[in-house]
């Protein structure tokens, strides 16, 4: 007798005769089916005969357990291997959406999936349309919001989309589909944007994407920014760990490219004080220091003011992260040569300082100081160190630092009085008995 199942499958077939020989009761093992029981469930239903509607959500799994169970050409023409590799050629790999959910599968096999080059091809495509006008090939994927459909169009009942133009189609109309992937896949198609040439801003645009929608924290000061509808989806997802939230961010700013002004300063600085309550490695944190401050013009006095999460908390405010920050914006100036001393000559202000770098900085320090100033236990070799940081020809006039040195020395001296007045009374107190 004649089983569908053994006629279309080697493993199969082997792994009956072999129990065959044995006279106790023949029972096989599968339990490593790629995709379970339901992906073996369509393998017997297609070796029986019965119509198999191949997907993009389930040729991955079908075509791997195919593979598993060698349903070649040699048991029967048109068999599942061939079926599954000719639908994901034609139709997978053509469509933007196909490609991406097949990839999403991948995660579940992924061992089978890189045996058969079947991650390597759907990155490749991603990689390839996102540099290509979304126009050709299908829409991006709009799962979380409902029904799949072209942005800004309709699905008609048969399926059918009217071909709305997108709304937005400018070069990040990839950035939110790709966010759904996981981190491994995520990076690896990064990667291979990378080296097809697409521009750094862009890439380092689409890593933001992902970490907001990751990492919480870096949505807090964000909000207004942001719609209600995109952060109402990510608070919907499952939240990572603070273990790979720590492994995710450390990863984002090993794949940003150290370059200026491809990602907003207000960004890095969510980044940073993120970094800073995970307690990532020093290294990170240093990178993203540097990254600061090689575009410490663009920030605001806000931005700085980060409150410090070391154990000690010796201070209210994080001045020494910021005096590194400082430090790392003044070696960069001087290795730029972008220094340009501004100076006063009889009451007139020479030159344009409110559009040098360096006289940004040194506004935004002079604030900076004013603000944490009233903080009793910052000490005054630190409150001078970040003072004088600043060069002198950055500050064509000296008001703002004025201003900062006369709330810490009002400060200094009240607390000092109220500290000799304390001492005086406890001492005056002992006296009477």
């Amino acid at each position: 007798m004649q089983f569908p199942l053994l006629s279309r499958s080697g493993v199969l077939e082997r792994k009956i005769a072999e129990a065959s020989e044995s006279e106790e009761e023949c029972v096989i093992s599968l339990s490593d089916i790629p995709g379970g029981a339901r992906t073996f469930e369509l393998v017997a239903k297609f070796c029986y005969g019965v119509k198999l509607e191949l997907t993009a959500s389930n040729v991955v799994y079908l075509w791997c357990a195919a593979e598993l169970l060698e349903m070649t050409e040699e048991y029967g023409e048109g068999n599942l291997i061939s079926q599954a590799e000719t639908f994901f050629n034609q139709v997978v790999l053509r469509s933007w959406k196909d490609s991406l959910r097949a990839l999403q599968t991948c995660d579940d096999v992924p061992d089978h999936a890189e045996e058969l080059h079947i991650v390597k091809r759907c990155i490749e495509s991603l990689a390839a349309k996102a540099s290509t006008d979304p126009n050709l090939f299908g829409w991006p994927v709009l799962e979380r919001g409902g029904p799949l459909q072209s942005p800004g169009g309709s699905v008609l009942w048969n399926g059918i989309s009217t071909g709305a133009r997108p709304k937005n189609s400018s070069a990040d109309w990839w950035y939110e589909d790709v966010s759904n992937l996981s981190l491994p896949l995520y990076k690896r198609l990064i990667s291979v944007m990378e080296s097809r040439g697409i521009r750094q801003e862009i890439i380092a645009g689409s890593l933001a994407f992902y970490a907001k929608t990751y990492l919480p924290m870096l949505n807090r000061r964000q909000v207004s920014g942001e719609s209600s509808t995109r952060l109402t989806q990510v608070a919907m997802g499952s939240p990572l760990s603070e273990d790979d939230q720590k492994i995710l961010l450390e990863e984002i700013d090993g794949l940003l490219p150290m370059q200026k002004g491809l990602v907003q300063t207000k960004f890095l600085f969510g980044l940073l004080r993120t970094a800073m309550i995970l307690r990532v490695s020093p290294s990170c944190i240093s990178n993203l220091e540097k990254r600061i401050g090689m575009q410490l013009d663009q920030a605001t006095l806000e931005d700085l003011l980060m409150p410090n999460f070391s154990y000690s908390m010796e201070t209210l405010y994080n001045v020494e992260c910021v005096q590194r920050i400082l430090d790392h914006f003044l070696a960069m100036d001087q290795a730029t040569g972008c220094a340009s001393p501004c100076s006063i000559d009889d009451g007139q202000l020479i030159g344009s300082p409110s559009l040098t770098p360096i006289t940004m900085v040194a506004k935004l320090i002079d604030g900076y100081l004013a603000e944490v100033a009233p903080d009793i236990n910052l000490k005054l070799p630190k409150f001078q160190a970040l003072a004088a940081a600043v060069p002198e020809y950055a500050r064509p006039l000296d008001d703002g630092l004025y201003r900062a040195i006369d709330i810490y020395l009002k400060v200094y001296i009240y607390t000092k009085l109220v500290y000799t007045i304390i001492k005086l009374v406890f001492s005056i107190f002992l006296s009477l008995f």
